[in-house]
Parts: C-alpha cells; sequence; structure tokens
C-alpha cells in the first residue's frame, strides 16, 4: 500500500512539475520578468514543505503547480505582423518612446501629436520607419480627432486598428489642493480623461472589428492618493475607473481593456521651469486674498521644489513601462492592471487595504521632514486661536 501510495505521489508530482516547466521556458520569450511574487510563492512552498508533512506537502507543491500553469500559460505572445496601433502624446515623453518602441518590434504605428511641425514629430520621421505615421490630434479637438479617424480607416483599409493607447496627459502644477485654481482641474479633465474617452469612442468601432486591445495609462496616483496631486490623480482615478466598466462591457465584443498604472518616469509631463514660473504666477493672481495670508507666498513658491523631488526620485528608464504596454498589447491574455516602476504596486496596495491612518502616515514619513508648513499654521497666535 505504501509503495502504491508511493509512485502515485511521485506522478502527482512530476505531472505539475512537467508542466510548469514546459510553460516556463516558453514565459522566457516574453518580454516581461518572472514576477516577483511568483518567485516568493515558490519560496514558501519550500519551506512548506520541510515544515509539512509529505501528504500536505504534495498537495500544496502540486496546487502552486497549478496555479503557475494557469498564470503562465496566457503570456504567450501574439505574432506582430505588422498589426496597427494608435498611440496618443506621441510628441515627447513616454509617448515618443513608446512609437519608437513598437515601430521597432514592427507594429504599424499611428502616432497622435499635438503638434505635427513640432521638433518630437520630425524626429519621429527621421528615425522611424514607413510604417509609422505622424497625426496631427490634440486629444481635447473633437475635429482633430474624427479627421486622424478618416487618415488611419484610409491608411488601414480593411487590415484593421489592432490597438488603441492613450497615452496623452498633463500635470499641472502640483500643490495643494485648496490652491489649485479651477481652470487648472478644468484642464487636466479635458486632457487627461475627456481625451481617453473622446478618443476611445471615436475609434471603438475598428477595435470592436479586430477585437482587438483598448490601453489606457493611467497613473499609480490613480489608485493611491498622492499630497499636491489633487487635480492629477482625480482625472486619473476616473480614468481607471473608465477602464474598469469598459473593460466590462467590451468584453463580449472581444475587446480586451487594460489600465497601465506607472510609478514615477521622468519624462517632460511636468512641463519647463518657464511653465513653471508661468503657473505660479497664476496661482498668485486667482488666490482669495485670505487664502494668500493663511499659506503665504514663500509657502506657494516653495511647491517647485516639490516637482524638483518627484523629478529627482523619478526613474529615466521607461522600459518597464514600455515591456508593459508591449505584453498588454501582445499577450494571448494580458493583465487587467499593470504597476510599471518601483514601488508602484506596493503603493496601490497599501492605499487599497491599510487602514487610512496607517497609510497617511506613511504617505507622510515619505514626503520627508523638510516640508514646508502654511505660514498661519507655523504662527504661533494661529496656533492659539485654534486650541
Amino acid at each position: 500500500m505504501s509503495t502504491f501510495f508511493s509512485e502515485t505521489a511521485w506522478i502527482c508530482l512530476a505531472i505539475p512539475t512537467v508542466l510548469c516547466g514546459t510553460v516556463l521556458c516558453k514565459y522566457k520569450k516574453s518580454p516581461r520578468p518572472v514576477p516577483s511574487w511568483m518567485v516568493c510563492l515558490a519560496g514558501l512552498c519550500a519551506v512548506c514543505l520541510l515544515i509539512l508533512s509529505p501528504f500536505w506537502g504534495l498537495i500544496l507543491f502540486s496546487l502552486s503547480c497549478f496555479l503557475m500553469y494557469t498564470y503562465f500559460s496566457g503570456q504567450e505572445l501574439l505574432p506582430v505582423d505588422q498589426k496597427a496601433v494608435l498611440v496618443t502624446g506621441g510628441d515627447c515623453g513616454l509617448g515618443h518612446a513608446l512609437c519608437k518602441y513598437l515601430d521597432e518590434l514592427g507594429f504599424t504605428v499611428f502616432a497622435g501629436v499635438l503638434n505635427e511641425n513640432g521638433p518630437g514629430a520630425a524626429e519621429l520621421r527621421r528615425t522611424c520607419s514607413p510604417r509609422l505615421s505622424v497625426l496631427q490630434m490634440d486629444v481635447t479637438n473633437p475635429v482633430q480627432i474624427k479627421d486622424a479617424y478618416s487618415k488611419v480607416v484610409a491608411t488601414l483599409q480593411d487590415r484593421g486598428l489592432w490597438a488603441v493607447i492613450n497615452n496623452a496627459g498633463v500635470l499641472g502644477f502640483p500643490c495643494d489642493g485648496e490652491l489649485i485654481p479651477m481652470t487648472d482641474y478644468k484642464q487636466c479633465m479635458a486632457v487627461n480623461f475627456f481625451g481617453t474617452v473622446e478618443v476611445t469612442k471615436t475609434f471603438l468601432p475598428l477595435l470592436r472589428k479586430s477585437k482587438g486591445r483598448l490601453v489606457n495609462v493611467s497613473s499609480m496616483g490613480g489608485g493611491a492618493p498622492m499630497a499636491k496631486l489633487a487635480s492629477y490623480g482625480s482625472t486619473k482615478a476616473a480614468v481607471t475607473m473608465f477602464s474598469s466598466v469598459m473593460r466590462i462591457e467590451l468584453s463580449k465584443w472581444g475587446v480586451k481593456v487594460i489600465s497601465i498604472q506607472p510609478g514615477g518616469f521622468r519624462t517632460s509631463i511636468a512641463g519647463s521651469s518657464d511653465k513653471w514660473e508661468k503657473l505660479e504666477k497664476n496661482i498668485l493672481e486667482q488666490l482669495p486674498h485670505e487664502v494668500q495670508e493663511d499659506y503665504g507666498q514663500d509657502y506657494i513658491l516653495a511647491q517647485r521644489n516639490f516637482l524638483q523631488l518627484i523629478n529627482s526620485r523619478a526613474s529615466t528608464d521607461f522600459s518597464p513601462v514600455l515591456r508593459d504596454i508591449q505584453h498588454a498589447i501582445s499577450a494571448k491574455s494580458p493583465f487587467t492592471f499593470y504597476t510599471p516602476g518601483k514601488a508602484a504596486y506596493m503603493w496601490v496596495c497599501f492605499a487599497s487595504f491599510l487602514p487610512a491612518g496607517i497609510y497617511d502616515y506613511f504617505i507622510e514619513r515619505n514626503a520627508g521632514k523638510n516640508e514646508p508648513m502654511p505660514r498661519a499654521l507655523s504662527t504661533p497666535n494661529y496656533k492659539q486661536k485654534a486650541t
């Protein structure tokens, strides 16, 4: 009886091991590294095999192998075959790098740009293959979006559009939500959210026809609240929810919807120093006298330091985002959410599962000890009145 159990156990052990080994060999071709949680699971199984009885250890190992097989079996990449993709915000930063990257992989790329005569568009024409087409497409301009749609249809004819990647976005001037002018809130919403919705609605007939992919670039700030990012984070949270709803609704058409929530990457979204000065001046001019007195001009002007801080912590290597977007449009079974970037997944999990008080504590610690205080809060008389 024990011999029979031993032989059965070895057979049960061998089958999931072979399945996992086969799938892992295929996964080596994927552009994404093995997820860290898979490594942790393997380590946990090894510990449990040493602690638990042989029977339960075998059960746990077999279950883990089955989960890994299920996970990895859908990670096989579909052939490129010059599939056509549309990328918005291709002038600079992540969108610019993404257009070049997808062109190198063999995709037919339609690069939507804010200025088709600008240096970013000129560089794309100069450095990329003839498969890439530059389209004038301000995502806040419905006429330009419809014109771009007509050009894409005329170029592709019966080939179909495989993917739309909504990447265009603006940051605004990061500061306390009370200080951000309503014009900035409206601009962020117009570009980041309504622009995404407008482009999606316009090009969805082509995606439904090809049963392709809709990829919306949100942000870690759309899933984890971050101080100074009230306008930007709110719009990205709206993009994330929009993606989730569209994922449910478009599943019956065979269209897969994916949300990318990157962490800190150093792009040109923050703008130049000249733009910062203009935004600072705009804030000071529009603030009510009482609010300006409470915060103080020094505090408002010090917000520029926050931009420098996030730029210093941001990564200049876009490859994690580029690989994730490639996986999102190429994998047989893409993930619903991607969180490329240092600690991006950790912060989203913290915001989702930790009590608010603990999460707020971590945010304050992460901000640093040299965070300036509004003038009223650093005045003893004000503190006594509040008491």
